[in-house]
C-alpha cells in the first residue's frame, strides 16, 4: 500500500470512529517519565525505519542510473554494429567487383611474356599498370573487409555482453524496488499502529529535538558567516524554493514530486551544472567543502552512509525533500546528523550582490508534520512508481 493510500484509509478509519491498534500492552507506559521514554523509543524506531527506507531508495536510484547508462551503451553499440555491418556489406561487394575486373583483365600470361608478344608494347605496359593497380586495390579491399569482419565480430560480442549487463541491472533494479517497498511498508505498519495522540507526541518530540540539535550545532561554531552563492548556486536555490510544498516520493525527480537527491540533482541541472543522481555519488564525486565555508547552493550530506542530502539555503537552513508523508520544506541544517558538505561548482566565483529568495510564511519554523500528515486527507495521486 502506498503512503497516500494509507493516509486515505486511516482517515476513513478515524472518521468512522475506529481506534487503530495501539502499541502492545507490554509497551504500555507508566505515568510520568516512562511516557517520554516510550515516545522517544517510537521516534527512534521511526527514524531508523525511515533511514533504512532512504538508504534502500538511494540504492534503487543508483541502480536505475546505471541501468540508464547501460541502455544508452547498448543503443550506441547497436548503432555502431549496424554501421559496421553496412560497411562490411559494401566491402564484400567491392571485393567481388574487383575480383571480376581482375579476372576479365588477365590473360593468364606473365607480364614479361605479354610485353614480348604484344603488338603495342606501350599498351601492354599500360595494361600491366592497370592490372597492378587493380591488384593493389583488391589487397586493400580485402584488408578492409577482414578488418570490418573482425570489428563486426567484436562489436557483436560487446553488444551481447552489454545486453547481459542490462538484464542483470534490470533484475537488480526490481530487487531494489521491492526492498524500498518493504522498508516503507514497515514504516506504514508502525504508523498505522499508533493513536493520534501518539502521533502528535512524536511530532512534538521530534520538533523539540531538532531545535535542541540546531542550537547545539550553531553554538559549536561549525558554521561560519554565510558566503554569497555563485550564479549557479543562486539558480539552484531559487529552483529548490519553488518546489516547496511538493510531496516526497521515492525515486522521483519532479516535476510534481521528489526524493532527497532527486531534488538536489534536478536543482543543479536546472542551474546548468549536471551532478550525480544519488546522495552517495554526490558525496563521493563532488568537491568537499568545509562547513564554515558553506554558501547557498552547496549540498549538505547526512548520515555516515551519505544516504540523505539537502541544499543549503543560508543562515543555518536547508531545503530538502525529507521523507515519505512529508513535503519539500525548509529545515534546520541539524535536522539530521551532518556528514559534511560538497560544492557542485567549486571553480565559480560568488556573486557580488545577492538577495535571498523570498520564502512562504511559516517555511522556516523547523516543524515536521510528517507523522500527523499520515492521517490527513490527501490529494489524488498524480505520480507513482
Amino acid at each position: 500500500m502506498s503512503g497516500r493510500l494509507l493516509r486515505l484509509a486511516c482517515t476513513a478509519a478515524l472518521a468512522a470512529g475506529i481506534v487503530l491498534a495501539p502499541v502492545p500492552a507490554a509497551a504500555e507506559p507508566a505515568p510520568g517519565a516512562t511516557d517520554d521514554r516510550t515516545v522517544s523509543g517510537l521516534l527512534t524506531d521511526l527514524q531508523r525505519l525511515y533511514r533504512e527506507a532512504e538508504k534502500a531508495t538511494e540504492t534503487y536510484n543508483g541502480t536505475e542510473e546505471r541501468l540508464r547508462r547501460q541502455r544508452a551503451e547498448v543503443r550506441r553499440l547497436d548503432a555502431e554494429l549496424a554501421r559496421t555491418r553496412t560497411s562490411l556489406h559494401d566491402s564484400r561487394g567491392a571485393a567481388g567487383r574487383l575480383a571480376r575486373q581482375q579476372y576479365q583483365s588477365s590473360s593468364g600470361l606473365s607480364p614479361y611474356l605479354r610485353l614480348l608478344l604484344a603488338r603495342d608494347p606501350q599498351h601492354a605496359i599500360d595494361q600491366g599498370h592497370v592490372i597492378g593497380r587493380l591488384a593493389r586495390e583488391r589487397v586493400e579491399t580485402v584488408g578492409r573487409l577482414t578488418g570490418a569482419e573482425k570489428k563486426a565480430e567484436e562489436l557483436a560480442r560487446r553488444s551481447r555482453e552489454a545486453l547481459a549487463r542490462q538484464a542483470a541491472l534490470a533484475g537488480a533494479q526490481e530487487k531494489d524496488r521491492d526492498d524500498v517497498r518493504e522498508r516503507l511498508r514497515a514504516v506504514e505498519e508502525l504508523l498505522a499502529s499508533l493513536t493520534p495522540e501518539q502521533l502528535a507526541a512524536l511530532a512534538e518530540l521530534e520538533k523539540s529535538g531538532i531545535a535542541e540539535e540546531q542550537e547545539r550545532f550553531l553554538a559549536s561554531g561549525a558554521l561560519g558567516d554565510d558566503a554569497k552563492p555563485s550564479d549557479g548556486g543562486d539558480r539552484a536555490v531559487r529552483f529548490a524554493v519553488e518546489q516547496l510544498g511538493k510531496p516526497y516520493e521515492w525515486g522521483a525527480e519532479g516535476p510534481v514530486s521528489y526524493d532527497c537527491s532527486g531534488l538536489t540533482s534536478v536543482a543543479w541541472e536546472r542551474a546548468g551544472t549536471p551532478i550525480p543522481r544519488t546522495s552517495q555519488e554526490q558525496w563521493a564525486r563532488l568537491e568537499h567543502v568545509a562547513l564554515d565555508e558553506l554558501r547557498p547552493g552547496d549540498l549538505v550530506v547526512y548520515f555516515p552512509e551519505a544516504t540523505h542530502v539537502a541544499l543549503y539555503l543560508g543562515d543555518g537552513m536547508v531545503v530538502q525533500a525529507p521523507r515519505p508523508g512529508a513535503e519539500v520544506k525548509v529545515s534546520p541544517i541539524a535536522a539530521n546528523p551532518v556528514l559534511g558538505a560538497v560544492r557542485p561548482d567549486p571553480g565559480e566565483q560568488p556573486l557580488r550582490h545577492y538577495t535571498p529568495p523570498r520564502l512562504p510564511a511559516g517555511a522556516t519554523d523547523g516543524s515536521d508534520e510528517g507523522y500527523a500528515a499520515v492521517y490527513a486527507p490527501a490529494a489524488p495521486e498524480t505520480s507513482a512508481r
